[in-house]
């Protein structure tokens, strides 16, 4: 579990195979083989570690679900730290499990970001959404995405700030409305 609350930037070293090395300091201080880390908003295990660097395995459904499939060497990446009982929640309850790959359709500081339609119902206004594992509110809700307002600081300390029109992003909307969705569909009698 996670709180959308950006900790570090790292970089891409490599991506061999299914296998993700990112260069990164702060994340590593009190991290552990097996740890979890969430990359862009993708939760990965550590697998291997050195001083300033570690890897995961990717497996096929992340590089099916995730934008991690296209990245490069070289490229800026969100990270953080699973969530320890005794810390703030900051943000809001994120998963790093991605629901879909969204597209930025205008740069900030107003994101604009296309989603799948499937997606759509949990986008509300005031909503919480994550974008690349930033945990943000939603300002609009719109037929075929949504709308964010990002404030200097979160754009000079994510990666959100250098996104383009057509950038990819990972999208996770927010678990309590799809449990309670559940739920719901769940109490209904059948016929």
């Amino acid at each position: 579990m996670f709180t959308g609350i950006v900790e570090e930037l790292g970089r891409i070293q490599a991506f061999e195979g299914r296998r993700l090395r990112i260069g990164a300091t702060v994340v590593l201080e009190d991290v552990r083989l097996g740890d979890s880390i969430a990359v862009s908003g993708c939760c990965l295990t550590v697998v291997a570690m050195g001083d300033d660097w570690w890897e995961a395995d990717i497996s096929p459904e992340t590089l099916d679900r995730t934008s991690l499939r296209g990245v490069e060497p070289g490229a800026i990446v969100n990270l953080e730290r699973s969530v320890k009982l005794q810390d703030r929640l900051g943000g809001h309850l994120v998963q790093g499990h991605v629901d879909a790959v969204g597209e930025v359709v205008e740069p900030v500081p107003d994101l604009r970001v296309r989603v799948p339609d499937h997606l759509l119902r949990y986008i509300v206004e005031k909503g919480s959404v994550t974008v690349d594992g930033v945990s943000l509110t939603v300002v609009k809700p719109l037929p075929d995405g949504f709308t964010v307002a990002i404030i200097p600081h979160t754009s000079a300390v994510t990666s959100l700030g250098a996104k383009r029109p057509g950038d990819l992003v990972n999208i996770e909307v927010d678990v309590m409305a799809k449990y309670v969705e559940r739920l719901l569909q769940e109490g209904r009698p059948t016929s």
